[in-house]
């Protein structure tokens, strides 16, 4: 893998950490701390500046309570762009509050959907 592409998969992860930080509403010192890492460390990390082991975002992914998938989720391009990645393009980076709102209206969608068919 050439030199560039890995330092940008190491950006992607940073941001997504910062992403998934902000969305819990905690600072670089809270996640250090619940991380068991330096609160430096965390802030090269979100730059992008740290290449990580996959033993620091363990460590990482439990002081954001949540899995290694999760911090996977969206990171690479995908290759055939179906519906569901166009909806997930438009909802990557919108808060969580968004989120849950086009979650929201898609599932009254659905459901009208559903009680159209039923009648």
């Amino acid at each position: 893998m050439p030199d560039e592409s890995k330092s940008e998969l190491v950006k992607k992860i940073g941001e997504r950490i910062r992403r998934l930080r902000k969305e819990m509403n905690l600072s670089q010192e809270q996640l250090a701390e619940r991380s068991g890492l330096h609160t430096n460390y965390v802030g090269q990390v979100e730059r992008g500046e740290k290449n990580l082991t996959l033993e620091t975002l363990e460590k990482v992914a439990g002081g954001l309570d949540i899995s290694l998938e999760e911090i996977f989720r969206y990171i690479g391009p995908m290759k055939q762009k179906d519906a569901l990645s166009q909806i997930i393009e438009l909802l990557i980076e919108r808060s969580s509050e968004d989120q849950k709102m086009a979650l929201s209206v898609l599932k009254s969608v659905m459901e009208w959907e559903e009680k159209k068919h039923n009648l």
